[in-house]
């Protein structure tokens, strides 16, 4: 099929499809283009819910023909008459949300009734979701024992960065984020040199490295008082609280240099303290031992794969959001649980 062809395939299309299909009880096909690879699984982890004997969805990349993905890819090849019941988009939110509607593209991603999106920066923050980080290190070590405090850190981490967050958001709502780029933002919120049994040390160095691009800022922008105070209270309303920013924040940055800061040596600790325990157990008995180590490690999973694998984000306050929107999309009753289709 060539691509010129491909690309006039759009949802009225699908639409008709659907009607012709042979048999008794007809099934509707709903297509969701997303991003990347990485975003298959994790939205067919989302729509997997809403599947059931009327309806089912197909997740895939949005170009047949070539190997282009993104999210502008999985939005503009079908914006317009593309998308539609059939046809539907399924994208990260990065700052577009936050934008609300002051720029094109953030236009596009919330008017268009056939787009959806994580509302979180990326798919990479619901799967740090602090809540579900014990049963990550868990699935990577296969040892229950709580030893970090998942849900304290994030929360603090996020209290301090959270209004140097809403200077990047104030920014870029004004085009002017090339006084402060993304990845300028990321290096000042980083985590070093965490200590797992003290991350209170690291937490107070970037508290100072924070404050301190606070107060250059409010040097730099001293008449920014006056829009400063009610964008917090609008990303405040929104659900973007000092206490949660962490999703909000760039996804990788949050996943590799923050969650991965702490996890990654709370699961060294942890597979330490099981095979200390083999060892144990094994009273001396050599070959039991080996046996035993051997099959251990072979259990055990990458902490990155166990992240990026990670579906216990679903209690979510934006996810929540998420789930109304495709309830909504969807026509699904609340009370009844049905769709009229």
């Amino acid at each position: 099929m060539s691509k010129r062809l491909t690309n006039n395939i759009n949802s009225h299309y699908l639409d008709a499809a659907n009607s012709l299909r042979p048999g008794g009880k007809k099934k509707k096909r709903i297509i969701a283009y997303v991003e990347s690879y990485d975003d298959i699984f994790f939205w067919r982890s989302v729509l997997s819910e809403f599947e059931n004997d009327e309806r089912e969805f197909q997740v895939m990349l949005p170009s047949r023909t070539d190997l282009s993905r993104g999210k502008k890819q999985a939005m503009t090849n079908f914006l317009g008459e593309g998308l539609g019941r059939s046809m539907i988009a399924c994208v990260d939110a990065d700052y577009d949300w936050l934008m609300q509607g002051h720029t094109a593209y953030s236009r596009d991603m919330l008017n268009n009734p056939y787009i959806f999106h994580t509302y979180v920066y990326a798919i990479e923050n619901y799967q740090c979701y602090a809540p579900s980080l014990h049963n990550v290190c868990v699935m990577a070590t296969l040892n229950d024992r709580p030893v970090f405090d998942f849900e304290a850190y994030l929360r603090r981490y996020s209290q301090i960065v959270y209004d140097l967050f809403v200077w990047s958001v104030w920014l870029y709502r004004r085009q002017m984020y090339r006084d402060f780029p993304l990845n300028t933002f990321c290096n000042f919120v980083s985590v070093n040199k965490l200590n797992l049994f003290n991350p209170g040390t690291a937490l107070e160095e970037l508290r100072r490295t924070v404050n301190r691009k606070m107060a250059w800022m409010q040097h730099r922008y001293p008449k920014a008082k006056e829009s400063f105070r009610p964008l917090k209270d609008e990303l405040m309303a929104m659900g973007v609280r000092p206490d949660n920013v962490y999703l909000f924040v760039q996804g990788h940055h949050i996943m590799e240099n923050v969650v991965m800061a702490v996890i990654d040596p709370a699961c060294t600790l942890l597979r330490r303290e099981r095979e200390k325990e083999i060892k144990r157990l094994a009273q001396g008995r050599k070959q039991q031992l080996d046996n035993e180590l051997a099959s251990y490690q072979h259990s055990q999973m990458p902490i990155l794969q166990c992240l990026r694998r990670n579906t216990q984000f679903k209690d979510s306050e934006p996810y929540q959001w998420l789930r109304a929107d495709l309830r909504r999309f969807l026509g699904i009753d609340e009370a009844t649980e049905s769709a009229p289709f």
